[in-house]
């Protein structure tokens, strides 16, 4: 029996078995296409004849595929659920709150135990101290797989036993990258339209992003405590802000939905008196709190 099994072998299946290979773990790989793996067998690693075989072959086996028709579609595989006796099953490609939840009730009728996951990193950042991991689902699967997980990930955040709980975590992150997305191309346009180079425009970003992720984490934290005293930013600062943003974006003839959606938020909360409150009371707007 192998240490561990990796079904899914994209760029990141390759780069997670590669990595357990050189830690010196035992490892069998399975793919739909048997000419992926190629490179990796002639390394040493195994390759099993299918999915249930690959199941079989180690205590625990992490998915890396593509979406959950696909995880999916592996669960339905036949011998699969013989297979998953005893066995963990680790699902690192992001699946949906749904999905993740129905997984876990599979995998456990079949008397196996199941963690969701998400990465939220590219291959070639995996292994490093840093790299982020979320985890979710049965506690004990997780603990007796930490170990094997660290080699992949040194940040490795669990989320509880609830099967969705990384789904959840992981669309919330992502509506923060899109939105920061939204703001940045907002700010290119600016650039742009007023013949700033998007190129230093794009280093700036970089070099403020991580003062703006620590006032970010702290009106995290403000908005759990839900004091919303001002300790860091009044919110009337922002309305000033925002309103200086859309008032010359419409000057300056570019797109201003962005701004016009923010303003809109902060002018409702200005009329709830909420101006003199720290920044994250803006949550209350976003609530639909009246």
């Amino acid at each position: 029996m192998s240490d561990v099994t990796v079904i899914g072998l994209g760029q990141m299946g390759v780069r997670i078995a590669e990595l357990l290979s050189e830690a010196g773990k035992s490892v069998t790989v399975w793919n739909r296409s048997a000419a992926k793996a190629a490179p990796l067998a002639a390394r040493g690693i195994q390759l099993a004849a299918s999915p249930a075989a690959a199941l079989a072959a180690s205590p625990v086996t992490l998915a890396i595929l593509s979406d959950d028709e696909a995880v999916g579609s592996i669960l339905r595989s036949e011998g699969v659920a013989d297979a998953l006796a005893g066995r963990i099953l680790i699902n690192l490609g992001t699946s949906s709150p749904d999905a993740a939840t129905a997984f876990a009730a599979q995998v456990a009728l079949a008397g196996g135990r199941y963690v969701d996951g998400a990465i939220q990193a590219a291959p070639s950042q995996m292994g490093q101290p840093d790299t982020p991991v979320l985890l979710s689902g049965d506690r004990a699967a997780y603990e007796l797989a930490e170990p094997l997980l660290q080699v992949l990930a040194g940040n490795l955040v669990y989320l509880g036993e609830a099967a969705d709980a990384v789904a959840y975590m992981d669309l919330a992150t992502l509506s923060y990258v899109y939105g920061a997305y939204a703001g940045f191309l907002h700010g290119a346009r600016i650039a742009e339209a007023t013949g700033i180079d998007p190129l230093v425009y794009g280093r700036l970003v970089k070099d403020i992003s991580p003062s703006f992720g620590a006032f970010f984490q702290h009106q995290g934290g403000v908005i759990a405590s839900g004091d919303f005293t001002v300790s860091e930013s009044p919110m009337r600062i922002s309305i000033a802000a925002v309103d200086r943003i859309a008032s010359t974006s419409g000057a300056l003839g570019i797109n201003r939905e962005l701004p016009d959606l923010v303003s809109g938020w902060l002018d409702r909360a200005a009329a709830r008196g909420l101006a003199d409150e720290e920044l994250a009371a803006l949550i209350k707007v976003v609530r639909g709190e009246e």
